[in-house]
């Protein structure tokens, strides 16, 4: 089961968050440090699928954004894999070459 999905630039900035299950406001900010943290700190040639505390974390990334989806330990990481790139398709025909700034500002 996805518990969130994270949109976050190479800076680390949130450019988007969706939550699934309900995360205290102030656990949000840790978790996504900590996540955005972990996620960018890694080399390009090291697996997309990271285990962190109860969740395990697939993540992509197009150009300058990375997205991340954190699911349960059940979940198959894979199929998450080719659904955020199915997801990315499909914000690409939708704006026409989907930017960062698609994302900001007319996704919120």
């Amino acid at each position: 089961m996805i518990k969130f999905l994270l949109m976050v630039n190479k800076q680390g900035q949130t450019r988007l968050s969706k939550y699934y299950e309900h995360v205290d406001i102030a656990k949000r900010a840790s978790l996504e440090a900590d996540v955005v943290k972990g996620c960018l700190s890694r080399r390009k040639d090291e697996c997309s699928f990271v285990e962190y505390k109860d969740y395990k974390l697939v993540y992509r990334q197009y150009a300058a954004l990375f997205i991340m989806v954190g699911i349960n330990e059940t979940e198959n990481e894979l199929a998450v894999f080719e659904l955020v790139h199915n997801f990315v398709e499909v914000l690409d025909k939708y704006f026409s070459r989907v930017s960062e700034l698609d994302v900001s500002f007319k996704m919120s």
